[in-house]
């Protein structure tokens, strides 16, 4: 059998990426020596929303800054016994106990203390989320917290009450971020915010259309990387106009046949958070020549979607690109509300169908060879139906892998187990590691 042999190169925008995600983190620790204010909330919180109170505004994020700190195990192992010592479950979010536990040592990930924040901006879908920054706030010795519920249903089923209740809610918490900072709210702001926030969601989602060429110009370890800068702050302009540079160079990639693997023979997607401690095991599927090109995670956690005329999934058409100019805060608003509902890693909250439906379009369209599920006991929300959706996918005629571990817990990852049920897979997909003597 004949192996592929394609071109590769590092992304040249790959230390621009590096250099947004240390500006964050360093923003974050520095803003009130540069009399700025700090806010804490999850990778879903409407950040466009405090972009209102002014530019001197830094969030940090919890869950990528979480996956941060499981990405050093040792430090993640001082966090995780922090918190079980404080008498919380070890089954809870692995997500917030690293975050509980920087909090509970004092120590910041990127070095010091940790940089307590001014107020906690958070929404809620998943089960643990208003509860993260309810207790982080106790932690912290009563940080001013607010949390916007968002479940309202997928978004197939959203009507004009569900969206009413979703922007009355974002209305009140404008003028409790006015008490609580004791600054004038900007509408201005807030609309630059929405536009960049759509702008860079909607790019996200054109780069991992992209992935569906043959070869994938990107891999989902180095997509980890770069899709984090869209979970840190989407709805700046920094973020949206990389994006646009990624876009660019992606389409360059596609074009020249720019592979990410330089073997690619095989297609695989994943799921949810993968182990970060452990994200090696990426590098152990190029030895077959296997690409994980994505998963729903990857393109829909910050991307948003749209079904497009050929019957395809694609990007969503953005505000900008349909011509809406957005003149007030109500309609700011709407708009932000109805593009977050869309967003699809919010529809399986509701119902395994909705996920499987999802992943089954992945697979056909990314033109994939097989799929491999993480059975993440680290996030309840995200794992919730995973069963049902790997029963789904071998009706449709997929194989299925699955490993167990966990994103944030170092200690329940078996990296020795899961290589070994790689190689079992990749054995029932026909395909051996390559001897780069005989690839051609």
């Amino acid at each position: 059998m004949k192996i592929p042999t394609y071109k590769t190169e590092q992304l040249k925008c790959w230390n621009k990426a590096k250099e947004i995600r240390d500006n964050f983190y360093k923003n974050y620790a520095n803003a009130h020596e540069n009399g700025g204010l700090r806010w804490a909330g999850g990778a879903w919180s409407f950040g466009a929303i405090p972009a209102g109170l002014g530019n001197d505004i830094f969030p940090i994020t919890g869950e990528p800054y979480a996956a941060s700190i499981a990405f050093d195990k040792e430090f993640s192992l001082r966090c995780l016994e922090a918190v079980e010592r404080r008498g919380y479950a070890r089954d809870l979010c692995s997500y917030m106990r690293n975050y509980w536990g920087s909090v509970i040592l004092d120590e910041y990930a990127f070095g010091g203390k940790f940089p307590k924040p001014d107020f906690m901006w958070q929404d809620h879908i998943c089960c643990s989320h208003a509860k993260w920054y309810q207790v982080a706030s106790e932690l912290e010795g009563g940080i001013p917290t607010f949390c916007i519920d968002v479940a309202v249903g997928p978004y197939k089923e959203v009507t004009n009450n569900r969206l009413e209740y979703l922007v009355n809610q974002m209305h009140d918490g404008i003028e409790w971020l006015e008490k609580t900072t004791g600054r004038k709210y900007d509408d201005e702001n807030l609309i630059e915010a929405v536009y960049n926030e759509c702008r860079s969601t909607s790019l996200w989602a054109e780069i991992c259309d992209l992935n569906k060429a043959v070869p994938a110009p990107l891999d989902e370890k180095s997509m980890y990387s770069l899709y984090v800068l869209g979970t840190l702050e989407k709805h700046s302009k920094v973020v949206a106009d990389f994006y646009q540079e990624l876009l660019d160079e992606v389409k360059y990639r596609v074009e020249n046949q720019i592979a990410a693997v330089k073997h690619e023979r095989c297609r695989l997607m994943s799921d949810t958070q993968p182990p970060w401690g452990f994200l090696k095991i990426f590098r152990y599927l190029e030895k077959f020549g296997a690409v994980s090109v994505g998963s729903l995670y990857t393109f829909g956690l910050i991307g948003v979607w749209e079904d497009k005329e050929d019957g395809t999934w694609g990007p969503r058409t953005t505000p900008q690109q349909k011509g809406i100019k957005i003149e007030t805060r109500d309609q700011a608003l709407r708009i932000l509300a109805d593009w977050n509902l869309s967003k699809p890693e919010w529809q399986h909250f509701y119902s395994p169908h909705l996920k499987s439906a999802m992943m089954s379009r992945i697979a056909k369209e990314w033109k994939l060879d097989g799929v491999m599920l993480h059975y993440n006991r680290g996030c309840e929300g995200l794992s919730v139906g995973i069963a049902e959706n790997r029963l789904a996918l071998i009706e449709q005629g997929f194989p299925v892998m699955t490993f167990e571990g966990n994103m944030g817990d170092e200690r329940e990852f078996d990296q020795a187990q899961t290589t070994a049920r790689i190689d079992s897979f990749m054995e029932t997909l026909g395909i051996d590691i390559i001897d780069e003597k005989v690839a051609i």
